[in-house]
């Protein structure tokens, strides 16, 4: 298998593994990101110190510009499994980024060049927009409905994906080293989280803890870098991704979310949907 393919199956594990976490660790949105940021800057100040990469000015821009739309991507997120729920919101979240970078890669970067990507990058995208739209179906028989707020969940998640799109999009775009975007996008990060807690700025318990998920993130993050400049955003994302089944499956089993049966098969379908989904772009990789 491609290496490339591999480095981007890291991202599914640690990624996957940290929406279970944070929510294991607690602490509100703001709380779980600003942790998260902190063991983010942590990790890239080792690997710097490891690597020595070179770092110049418009590196420096670039990983602040993009710490801070990471930062809108993240709180977003972590706001909509809050309101929505670990196990609906990260399907949902998962999906819309699937969809927005897949066509990111093909209309900006133009990752799709025969009539046989566009047949399989067609299906993939209609698995993901199935995908979405079963894990959103609510049963309304349901007696745990007044538990989910969909407003809340459903415009935090949509300003997640602009977040998360901007992010990689633009990394995928200026094609800068891996391990010198790193320092300066964790400054970017930490600096947003700090905006964004305001006046209620604190190293509590809870910031202290999540630093874990920023030490998770920062191991899937420079994994994410690299498969990037080696297999295109399209595909490296989506194999990323795939670790929606880790929080999924944790969110219900784990954190005792309540489901009802119906909920729980759109909800799983809907998360092999977008595998598939994912599966199709990789595919797609593969045999080009």
């Amino acid at each position: 298998m491609d290496t490339g393919l591999l480095i981007a199956l890291i991202p599914m594990l640690t990624w996957g593994s940290v929406g279970l976490v944070s929510n294991l660790l607690g602490g509100n949105a703001n709380q779980q990101t600003l942790g998260m940021t902190l063991g983010g800057f942590v990790f890239a100040c080792g690997t710097v110190l490891l690597v020595h990469p070179v770092i110049t000015f418009r590196t420096f821009v670039i990983g602040l510009v993009t710490g801070v739309f990471w930062t809108i991507g993240q709180n977003g997120q972590f706001h909509g499994m809050q309101a929505l729920g670990l196990s609906l919101a990260l399907p949902l979240s998962t999906g819309s980024q699937l969809m927005v970078n897949t066509l990111a890669g093909v209309f900006l970067f133009h990752e799709w060049k025969t009539t046989r990507d566009i047949y399989l990058g067609v299906a993939a995208l209609v698995c993901l927009i199935l995908g979405i739209i079963f894990t959103a179906r609510q049963d309304q028989a349901s007696e745990h409905k007044e538990e989910i707020d969909f407003p809340v969940g459903l415009r935090t998640i949509f300003l997640s994906t602009i977040g998360f799109a901007c992010y990689t999009i633009a990394v995928n775009w200026s094609k800068v080293d891996p391990f010198a975007v790193i320092l300066p996008q964790s400054i970017g990060m930490v600096a947003g989280a700090a905006y964004l807690n305001g006046k209620r700025l604190a190293l509590d318990h809870y910031v202290r803890a999540n630093i874990l998920t920023g030490l998770l993130w920062g191991v899937g993050n420079i994994a994410m870098l690299y498969a990037m400049r080696t297999i295109g955003l399209a595909v490296s994302f989506s194999l990323s991704q795939m670790g929606i089944v880790i929080s999924t499956l944790g969110g219900i089993f784990l954190l005792g979310e309540k489901k009802t049966k119906k909920e729980l098969r759109n909800i799983i379908f809907g998360s092999l949907l977008v595998i598939a989904g994912g599966i199709l772009l990789g595919i797609l990789k593969v045999g080009a």
